[in-house]
């Protein structure tokens, strides 16, 4: 049975523009080895297709077992211009925990 982000991690996300960031936190020291396994730029490209246009970049932090994935290009160019619906980094950070979990 395959596993999401959801068991594993916890989000906190924002925007600025066109670009979304979002810190995965895991849930126990354990989880943050398939965290990082997990997150990858191909992996969040993969999940969310032609929404996200620009570079993905993930940016492990050891120190609080947490992963920052910064989506450039992922917002419609931004809350203010897109004619997406509530298209804004909350909502496609809690989409991140959607994400298979690596085993």
């Amino acid at each position: 049975m395959t596993r999401q982000l959801h068991e594993i991690a916890y989000v906190r996300s924002g925007d600025k523009g066109d670009t979304c960031t979002a810190g995965l936190l895991a849930k126990t020291p354990t989880d943050y080895s398939l965290l990082c396994a997990s997150v990858t730029p191909e992996a969040v490209k993969t999940l969310y297709g032609d929404w996200v246009k620009g570079e993905v970049h993930c940016h492990p932090m050891d120190n609080i077992q947490a992963v920052v994935v910064v989506m450039h290009g992922a917002l419609g160019g931004g809350a203010t211009k897109t004619l997406r619906l509530d298209q804004t980094g909350k909502s496609l950070g809690h989409a991140l925990l959607r994400l298979s979990v690596v085993e």
